[in-house]
């Protein structure tokens, strides 16, 4: 369950960052969402390999 708590400790990271993007039109926490939005598929991608690699030992 370590693999999940890393997924909602970054989603909670961002939480902030999201506000002030879509609230508050700032630009730069723009930035910082799309960053966060590719680590969270990077992330989600290597615990799909993980999750395979599991699977077929």
């Amino acid at each position: 369950m370590n693999r999940f708590s890393e997924i909602k400790d970054l989603i909670m990271s961002l939480e902030a960052d999201f506000e002030k993007f879509y609230d508050k039109k700032n630009q730069a926490a723009g930035t910082r969402v799309r960053k966060g939005m590719q680590d969270l598929k990077n992330l989600a991608q290597d615990i799909r390999k993980e999750v395979q690699d599991i699977k077929n030992s």
